[in-house]
């Protein structure tokens, strides 16, 4: 991996103000920065980038992170891309690293990332001399930018065309890139024959698989990479990579069925589509596309099969809704696809149809009413019945209560006794949440301490780490606060110039991290005068201690208190300490 060392002198050369608003313009707002959210449409700023922090908080998203995660976030890279990116930028050279974890390696060392660009440039360049693929694509709508744009090509029809581009047409790597077929005996051929290829990538540009389609009749109609290495189907989403930028300025992406549906939406000037790999979609799927937008519209033809698929992703949603979050479901007119009808309608009467897309509390409501007898108390108990294990699992709040206010309303009880029946005990505190109170909420000294410590890492001087042990399994501290306030004193022991948001990247500590950032983000900027802050730190420092001395001595005089109960003589020692630990406990919290 990357050293931190490395990460920490990149963040501390490179300003978070100057690499977002390469992207976003920024106004200033006090001490810190603010614009609309670049990761979900407002029209409030809420998007807020401390300067003296180097990190950007989304008051309204969450959307939270350094310059590295920016890039991510923003640019669709990964890690190592936004790394070299901001480094190249700042001047830097990267240094030399192994993966961690070689995911494009085979045993014997072939990098199957290279295979597969090797093979999409082959496919590529076969196209321009195919003329019957050529006059399909034609025939589709398609130009020559998109095809370049998706990096269509074309596999010609024979057994082994593969070997011309990998003379050593017998290594193992090609079978486990999924280009090559191990057939009985021994015997080789190439997976994809005589179709037009589209390359699959992942989010940051990789050639990871390929659907190949036929050109004339034929089956398989669209034949997919098998799962390798690279390519996991259930996880990756087609037109994702190419669509990021359009997705993020729509606020809203499109889910249909199939590679030429993204294509000829992308043809038509919508560019916010993506396709499922041959499989339905899956909550990884959902959970991917929620963390970019709003809005998600599931688009399905309008049979039998369409309405199976259309079931199948609302199943797979219901454990990543979220409040703010919009999921509905598009059915075409019959014998439609989006593919034929944005090349018969074109792009404003597509964009139109999306308007009578069925919200997901609709459309679950309308299935379930269509399996049952609703004249018949019989029927309403059996939707009763069905419904339970799928309201069960949304999590949003506030919607899975309009969920069941509505059901409750069509099967013709009361919204209460159906939480009743389905075991929810959350009616009152979501009925009438009570009124935001405008004081700062309580907060025990462990966490006072670490948000000033996350203030001014300086203040690390002023604690004593051993003084911690003690606070391991006192009842009334947090021990993940511990843990994380014991790891800054750490940290800021080495360096007070830590970006502890890297630092803390892909660990237990990691969500911890991005909240208490974010509340410090809100504190007034007051609090960050040099002595005020001094004198919150040796106050909460005190506190801290006060709280495990309290818990300690509770403890002991509990210990001394089970041995007279139990008619044990205390030994002389234990009378005077027991003596003592019946006297008032003097304060220590004050300086």
């Amino acid at each position: 991996m990357i050293p931190q060392s490395f990460i920490q002198d990149l963040l501390n050369r490179v300003d978070i103000v100057d690499v977002v608003e390469r992207y976003v313009p920024l106004k200033r707002a006090g001490a810190n920065f603010v614009a609309c959210c670049p990761f979900h449409g407002e029209k409030t700023p809420s998007f807020t980038v401390s300067q003296t922090k180097q990190f950007y908080h989304c008051f309204g998203c969450g959307a939270h992170g350094t310059a590295i995660g920016f890039m991510i976030e923003y640019a669709g890279v990964g890690f190592i891309d936004a790394v070299k990116d901001l480094a190249q930028g700042a001047g830097m050279q990267m240094p030399e690293f192994k993966p961690e974890h070689p995911r494009g390696k085979t045993e014997e060392g072939d990098d199957l990332y290279a295979i597969m660009l090797k093979a999409a440039q082959y496919y590529r360049n076969q196209l321009k001399s195919a003329p019957r693929a050529i006059e399909y694509l034609k025939k589709r709508g398609l130009s020559g930018e998109i095809a370049r744009e998706f990096g269509i090509g074309y596999a010609p029809d024979g057994w082994q065309n593969l070997q011309a581009e990998f003379p050593d047409y017998n290594a193992k790597a090609l079978v486990a890139a999924g280009l090559v077929i191990q057939g009985d005996e021994g015997k080789r051929y190439d997976r994809f024959r005589d179709r037009v290829m589209f390359p699959i990538v992942d989010q940051r540009g990789n050639v990871i698989g390929f659907g190949g389609r036929v050109l004339d009749r034929g089956e398989p109609k669209y034949l997919n990479s098998p799962e390798t290495p690279l390519f996991e189907k259930g996880r990756e989403l087609y037109g994702l990579y190419q669509g990021r930028r359009a997705i993020r300025e729509a606020g809203r992406v499109i889910v249909v069925e199939g590679y030429m549906d993204v294509v000829a939406l992308a043809q038509a000037g919508i560019g916010y589509a993506v396709a499922t790999l041959g499989t339905a979609t899956t909550p990884t799927h959902v959970q991917k596309l929620l963390r970019q937008v709003d809005e998600v519209v599931f688009c399905f033809d309008g049979d039998d099969a369409g309405r199976r698929a259309a079931w199948r992703a609302l199943e797979n949603s219901l454990d990543q809704l979220a409040d703010g979050k919009q999921l509905s479901f598009l059915f075409l007119p019959q014998g439609e696809d989006p593919d034929t009808y944005v090349r018969k309608l074109g792009k404003d009467a597509f964009e139109k149809l999306l308007g009578d897309a069925k919200p997901l509390s609709q459309f679950l409501i309308d299935e379930l009413k269509s399996h049952v007898d609703l004249a018949t108390g019989e029927g309403r108990a059996a939707l009763l019945k069905e419904a339970k294990p799928l309201v069960m699992r949304i999590s949003a709040r506030f919607l899975g209560r309009i969920i069941r206010q509505n059901l409750a309303q069509v099967a013709g009880v009361s919204v209460q006794d159906l939480e009743r029946e389905y075991g929810i005990k959350e009616t009152r505190s979501v009925q009438a949440a009570p009124a935001r109170s405008s004081a700062t909420p309580v907060r025990g000294p462990a966490r006072q301490v670490i948000e000033l410590l996350m203030m001014r890492p300086e203040l690390h001087t002023l604690a004593n780490r051993r003084e911690l042990d003690a606070a391991r399994g006192v009842a009334s501290i947090r021990p993940d606060e511990i843990a994380l306030l014991d790891a800054l004193l750490k940290i800021f022991g080495q360096s007070v110039g830590t970006r502890i948001g890297e630092y803390f990247r892909d660990t237990e500590f990691e969500h911890a991290v991005r909240e208490i950032e974010a509340c410090v983000l809100k504190r007034p900027e007051v609090e960050f005068e040099e002595t005020a802050l001094e004198e919150q730190f040796i106050s909460s420092w005190r506190k801290l201690n006060a709280a495990i001395e309290s818990d300690a001595r509770e403890s002991q005089l509990g210990i001394l208190q089970q041995k007279l109960t139990q008619k044990q003589s205390l030994s002389p020692g234990e009378q005077a300490q027991y003596l003592a630990l019946l006297q008032p406990q003097k304060s220590t919290s004050a300086p």
